[in-house]
């Protein structure tokens, strides 16, 4: 985290913590409920909760609040912990909370026995009406008048499984009146006859999350809780809990929401999106997941970067999606190795090169590093060239190949358009050229000075790639307020594909991982679904920064 910007509210709470002898060693954690693939929201909350314990020389735990056995699966658990470390992160403990089930099942006993839990009969439309409104109190039924003894024998009737799903549940005893409507004998647990991914079916009763979330970072010593906006109601039950069951006082903090634009972070829409096949998956690249985002060949410091820059508040807001392709390309530029690629091919013959020669020509791999480094590009009689980038009548001030007009070829020699060979529908099939030999990069004597300078590839060696040009999934820029269904705002344009496009042969060695920048068009990573004889690329970002460039000063 930078080190120069003004410390954030969290920042100045630990400050002042460890100031006053509160805490002596600070420990966080980051608690993903195992039930879908971790999203950009996520990623601001990880940079934050490793951040600030490693900024003060703390730790933080991974815990994964798996507390409800319907929505969660081992395959969550195993892309959330992914994510983490690809981000550049690493926890201290890996936890869950069903590791404190018996522990959380003998806190309750624990406020049943002080009169502070009861065993409610009651449905949870009941229950509901029972709670009234924000401007009206609540009231109790007769179930919260059950002795200590009745209520201990129904809560362990409950575990032992002599009850169905719903038939009862168990309740804190608090303030039916309270303008908190969380705080109005709020729900601790309830059955749920399903088999848990961790406990198989052990257990019956699950605690709900505001009997397992304050309880679990008591138990594990968390110094600082740290959640969203939308958990500042549950603070007050968080408080109460630990108030009455005399454990170790953690305590919550919370921070706004960032939305990105052009997207949307609900997980359950997210999920609509994998389930009805909008998407190809959780880690499609047109998704905000950490996974999507990595595959679509978003690096980790660039998704740091972007979390430190738009900071911490208490105020939820939209941060402009550009911003965060701004950071990708910055970080892409300084560690992305160059590569040729034509992506709609128009061919070249170079008339007065001699017929089978292959010349060999060095070229940077990145212009950016300290030490440069130079891979071989073949070159020879048949190339191509971007399709785009000759015109047969250009205008004024065009630079790139014309009839008699030179451009310089990138790495290798300058270029003439002699001639032009078109095919029955009057396309242009072929375009001759003559080269200067004396102008050869590097050691250019020709005293030609073309304005432009086109990438290129030999036709012989080019090597054959599928390209994956993504764009937003979304057409409207705030996802979160649009009327009608968020599917009705679907990009139709959010993925086109090149089916064959031409690369330098380079790109054979290409690696899942790495970062490639195709000269001319955009930043480009290797995906999955590609093999040595198929490759396959995703359009991470393109080269022009619109952010950057609304945004000077």
């Amino acid at each position: 985290m930078s080190e120069e910007r003004s410390l954030n509210f969290i920042e100045e709470i630990i400050e002042q913590d460890l100031a006053k002898g509160r805490h002596t060693s600070i420990l966080t954690r980051f608690p993903p409920e195992p039930n879908g693939y971790l999203h950009m929201g996520h990623a601001s909350s990880i940079c934050l909760n490793f951040g600030v314990a490693k900024k003060y020389g703390g730790k933080t735990n991974l815990r994964f609040d798996d507390t409800n056995p319907v929505t969660e699966d081992t395959e969550y658990v195993d892309s959330i912990k992914e994510d983490i470390q690809w981000l550049g992160f690493q926890w201290e403990k890996e936890l869950y909370a069903s590791d404190y089930f018996e522990t959380l099942y003998q806190y309750a006993v624990r406020l049943i026995n002080k009169g502070l839990a009861y065993v409610d009969d009651s449905t949870s439309e009941e229950i509901a009406e029972q709670k009234g409104t924000p401007t009206q109190p609540g009231r109790r039924n007769r179930f919260a008048e059950r002795s200590i003894e009745e209520n201990l024998q129904l809560f362990e009737e409950m575990r032992a499984g002599k009850y169905k799903d719903g038939e009862k549940v168990l309740r804190a005893k608090i303030d039916m009146e309270s303008s908190n409507m969380l705080m109005r004998d709020p729900l601790l647990y309830r059955i749920r006859h399903v088999h848990h991914h961790r406990t198989g079916d052990k257990w019956c009763i699950y605690p709900m999350y505001d009997f397992a979330h304050g309880q679990s970072d008591s138990i594990e010593g968390i110094t600082h809780s740290i959640c969203t906006m939308e958990f500042v109601p549950h603070r007050e039950v968080y408080d109460w809990l630990i108030e009455k069951l005399e454990i170790f006082p953690s305590r919550q903090y919370e921070f706004a929401r960032r939305n990105l634009t052009y997207t949307v972070m609900s997980k359950r829409k997210l999920l609509q999106l994998v389930n009805n096949k909008i998407v190809a998956g959780w880690d499609d690249p047109r998704m905000p997941t950490i996974s999507g985002m990595r595959r679509r060949g978003y690096t980790p410091k660039s998704i740091r970067d972007f979390c430190d820059r738009i900071g911490i508040g208490k105020r939820d807001n939209s941060v402009d999606l550009g911003l965060l392709e701004h950071f990708v390309r910055e970080d892409l530029n300084k560690t992305a190795v160059r590569r040729m690629v034509v992506f709609d091919p128009v061919k070249v013959v170079i008339s007065n090169y001699p017929d089978g020669e292959v010349e060999m020509l060095q070229a940077e791999n990145n212009p950016e590093e300290e030490t440069i480094t130079y891979r071989e590009v073949p070159f020879c009689k048949e190339l191509y060239i971007e399709r785009e980038d000759f015109m047969e009548n250009p205008p004024k001030k065009y630079f790139r190949l014309a009839p008699g007009q030179m451009v310089r070829l990138k790495y290798a020699y300058i270029i003439q358009c002699d001639s032009i060979v078109k095919d029955e529908q009057g396309a242009i099939k072929e375009i001759h050229c003559s080269y200067l030999p004396e102008s050869k990069s590097g050691a250019d004597t020709s005293g030609v000075r073309p304005k432009g300078t086109l990438h290129w590839v030999s036709i012989a060696h080019a090597v054959s790639a599928e390209l994956r040009m993504y764009d937003r999934l979304f057409t409207e820029e705030d996802m979160d307020n649009v009327p009608g269904e968020y599917t009705d705002y679907l990009n139709p344009d959010s993925l086109k594909i090149i089916p064959n496009a031409y690369a330098e042969p380079a790109l054979k060695e290409a690696k899942l991982g790495e970062g490639y920048q195709f000269l001319r068009k955009g930043y480009f990573a290797l995906d999955k679904d590609g093999d040595a004889d198929h490759l396959v690329f995703n359009r991470a970002v393109g080269l022009k920064d619109s952010w950057a460039k609304e945004n000077k000063k």
